[in-house]
């Protein structure tokens, strides 16, 4: 009972103020057949947070896609790690988790102005007093959409679209591809491209030292990111976009955040 206390404060945190990322972290990003897959679900900065338990009522979808096939995953309320189930057959496994919907009131307009410039969306200042918005007491939905990819046995196959809101598709497979020029990524919003992205990638090498690196996709949605063997690598994007309130304490504002995870052999 303790745990489960401590794992739903952890979730009631105004975690999109800080601009805390969402992530699916594999125990181990290459596995056998069969072989127990397992995954913990962190919240965190700086590619570093606390896991928490998988709670059926706040997801959305959790599933592994290998080669075109959905498996639901059936879990547990309280798993942990949050997957914890047995891998499928043998190619690249596409780990999808997405969170039901959260609010956050924002008390200070200092932390809404940060977590815009952070996340590289700063003309929404202008167009919040635009519409005539206080800058204390509004408040924000944010949902989060995050993606994996494990190595199942060779861990051939490919990732693709599997139909998020938003997502981060990887056009390359770090598993078995030449990455000697990086991996290319595509940041989707509605199943097209967004041209101009911020793309946030937090690198965390062997000895647990994280690294971060900004990039901005190009007209397509893409970006390459530069990558090294031994290294556990976190791709993080976020959408922004107005609400329309009907009533006072509706939100004003949804920030949709996509991540992908994978590792380097």
């Amino acid at each position: 009972m303790l745990r489960l206390f401590s794992v739903l404060a952890l979730l009631c945190l105004p975690l999109s103020a800080a601009a805390h990322e969402f992530w699916i972290d594999a125990r181990q990003w290459q596995v056998a057949p069969g072989a127990p897959l397992q995954a913990d679900l962190r919240v965190g900065q700086d590619f570093e947070g606390p896991s928490f338990a998988y709670l059926p009522h706040r997801t959305r979808r959790f599933d592994i896609v290998t080669g075109g096939t959905i498996a639901p995953v059936e879990g547990r309320a309280g798993d942990r790690p949050g997957l914890d189930t047995v891998a499928p057959a043998e190619g690249l496994a596409v780990v999808v988790h997405v969170t039901g919907d959260h609010l956050l009131t924002y008390t200070d307009w200092a932390i809404f102005e940060s977590f815009l410039t952070h996340k590289a969306w700063t003309p929404v200042l202008a167009e919040h007093r635009a519409r005539g918005l206080p800058e204390t007491g509004f408040r924000e939905r944010y949902s989060r959409h995050a993606k994996a990819l494990v190595a199942v046995g060779d861990g051939r196959g490919s990732d693709g679209e599997v139909g998020l809101e938003t997502e981060i598709v990887a056009l390359a497979n770090p598993y078995v591809d030449d990455l000697t020029e990086g991996l290319p990524v595509r940041v989707l919003y509605q199943g097209k491209p967004r041209p101009g992205a911020q793309v946030e990638v937090f690198a965390k090498g062997p000895d647990g030292t994280v690294s971060v690196q900004v990039y901005e996709a190009d007209a397509e949605g893409g970006a390459t990111i530069a990558v090294t063997p031994g290294v556990t690598y976190l791709v993080d994007s976020v959408v922004l976009r107005p609400l329309e309130p009907e009533g006072e304490r509706d939100p004003v504002w949804e920030s949709l955040w996509a991540s992908l995870t994978f590792r380097v052999p």
